[in-house]
């Protein structure tokens, strides 16, 4: 594969994850997501959640998102970089930014979320998954609508976010 192959694979894969979690067809998220994907998520409002694997990632977003009776995600805008630690052609980093379009049944009420993944993509027979992943809450529209400072460095593409050492 060349380059450009390597990098539209890695925006279908973001793509699909959009439309996994639109559909809520979590048990789709097993396609894109190795068994032992570790996913961060820092809503900054709440406690660190850690998920391993994409079964229980699945069971976590759907709970967090069963009040809304419309719920569409979209990517505001993507970047990846090939190569990982060491320019391995089977790694990849990459990071998106997210909007949510929400309305919540019981209030009657529309709200938007915005927040960054960050992720670790691997190839393994030719197919690339999402390795690793962390989310950050940038702020939220609505009657609880915040703004949260932006986080340092962003994640895996630059700046001082640290990544845990393992690939």
């Amino acid at each position: 594969m060349s380059a450009t192959d390597d990098v539209v694979a890695l925006q279908r894969l973001q793509q699909r994850y959009a439309d996994v979690v639109t559909r809520r067809a979590w048990p789709e998220l097993a396609e894109l997501f190795r068994p032992d994907t570790v996913v961060e998520v820092d809503t900054v409002t709440r406690p660190l959640v850690e998920t391993i694997g994409p079964e229980a990632f699945g069971r976590f977003v759907a709970g967090a998102i069963e009040r809304f009776d419309f719920f569409a995600f979209t990517i505001l805008s993507s970047v990846v970089d090939l190569g990982g630690p060491d320019d391995d052609p089977d790694r990849a980093r990459g990071r998106f930014f997210m909007r949510e379009v929400r309305h919540e049944t019981a209030i009657d009420e529309w709200n938007d979320a915005f927040g960054v993944y960050s992720d670790r993509y691997v190839r393994i027979d030719g197919r690339w998954w999402i390795a690793a992943r962390r989310y950050r809450s940038m702020g939220r529209t609505g009657t609880d609508g915040t703004v949260h400072p932006s986080p340092l460095g962003l994640g895996p593409l630059g700046g001082d976010a640290p990544w845990p050492d393992a690939w």
